[in-house]
C-alpha cells in the first residue's frame, strides 16, 4: 500500500468529500460514515464509522480477516466503498508505514539512500531532511549502514522515518512493532507518542496487539466487519463484544504489568545505562501469560 494516492471515483451510493470539519472539536483529518464494502458477494465492511482527528492516536484492532486492511485502503482513497461517505481534510498529507518492507539483498543500498527513494523532498534539502528524521526516530547512526544489515527494531524506525519525510498531517502505521521484542515495543510506542506530541499530527495505527498498544492510544476501534465497540482502552476491554472476540486470551492468563529498572534500550534493543545525572528509570510494559 502506498502513502501516495489519488482520488478514487466512488461506487454508486458512496461519497467522497475533500474536507472534514466538526464544530468545536479538534480538526478532523479523515472520517468514514456508514461505509460498506462487498467483495465477491461477501460483506467485508458493513456500516463502518471511524474518525481520526489532529493530535489523536486511534488504534484499529480486530481478528484476522475482519476488514482492517480494507478499511485503511478505503480511508486512503485506494479503493472506493460501495456506499457511505469518506471525508478527508483538504490538502491532507499522509505518511504510511507498512508492516513489511522486503529489500532485494543484492541491491547496494544504504539506509540514507533507501530513504531517498520516492522522497518528495526537494533535492537540495534531501540530505538534511533525512538526517533530521533519522535523528527524530533515534536512528541517526544508521544513515550509512546497508539497509539489509539493520535489525528488526532498527528497520521499524527507518520505515517510520520514511513516513515522516512526507511531513504528514496523518500517520498511518500498519503493525508498527511487528517483529520487535517486548522491550523494543515499549520504546517504539513511546516514540510514536512523542512524534504525535511534537508534530501535532493524527495517528491511525492498525494492530493485532490487543493489550500493549492500547496504553499508548486515545481511542480504540474494534472491528469485525462492523464496528463492535469503540472508546477509551479501558472501556473497550470491558465491552461484551470485545470479550466475545478476544476472551480466550484473557482466560489463558494474559496480563500487563510494569516495573522499574536502571537502564533503557537503544533502537536494536540493546541495554544502555542511564545518564550519570540520575535520569529517572523508565517504566517498561511487559506481557505475562
Amino acid at each position: 500500500m502506498s502513502a501516495c494516492f489519488g482520488w478514487v471515483k466512488p461506487h454508486k451510493g458512496a461519497k467522497v468529500s475533500g474536507s472534514a470539519d466538526v464544530g468545536g472539536a479538534a480538526e478532523v483529518l479523515v472520517e468514514a460514515t456508514g461505509v460498506t464494502f462487498d467483495l465477491g458477494g461477501d460483506s467485508i465492511l458493513s456500516e463502518v464509522e471511524l474518525t481520526v482527528r489532529r493530535g489523536e492516536i486511534v488504534t484499529l484492532i480486530g481478528p484476522n480477516g475482519s476488514g482492517k486492511s480494507t478499511l485503511v485502503r478505503v480511508l486512503l482513497g485506494l479503493i472506493a466503498p460501495d456506499s457511505g461517505t469518506i471525508r478527508r481534510r483538504d490538502g491532507l498529507r499522509i505518511g504510511y508505514m507498512p508492516q513489511i518492507m522486503v529489500v532485494d539483498p543484492s541491491l547496494p543500498l544504504t539506509v540514507g539512500r533507501f530513504l531517498t527513494l520516492g522522497a518528495d523532498t526537494p533535492r537540495g534539502r534531501r540530505r538534511d531532511a533525512i538526517a533530521a528524521v533519522l535523528d527524530e526516530v533515534g536512528a541517526g547512526a544508521l544513515a550509512d549502514h546497508p539497509i539489509q544489515g539493520v535489525s528488526g527494531g532498527e528497520m521499524r524506525r527507518v520505515l517510520l522515518a520514511r513516513a515522516l519525510l512526507r511531513e504528514p498531517d496523518l500517520l498511518v502505521l500498519d503493525e508498527p512493532v511487528a517483529g520487535v521484542d517486548i522491550a523494543g515495543q515499549g520504546e517504539l510506542y513511546a516514540l510514536i507518542g512523542r512524534i504525535r506530541d511534537d508534530r501535532g499530527c493524527g495517528v491511525l495505527m492498525v494492530s493485532h496487539d490487543l493489550h500493549l498498544v492500547m496504553a499508548a492510544t486515545d481511542t480504540v476501534v474494534c472491528l469485525n466487519h462492523h464496528v463492535c465497540c469503540t472508546g477509551h482502552p479501558e472501556t473497550v476491554t470491558r465491552h461484551p463484544a470485545y470479550l466475545a472476540l478476544f476472551g480466550p486470551l484473557a482466560e489463558r492468563g494474559l496480563a500487563v504489568y510494569t516495573h522499574q529498572h536502571d537502564h533503557r534500550h537503544d533502537a536494536s534493543g540493546g541495554v544502555v545505562p542511564l545518564s550519570p545525572e540520575g535520569e529517572t528509570p523508565p517504566t517498561d510494559h511487559h506481557v505475562d501469560g
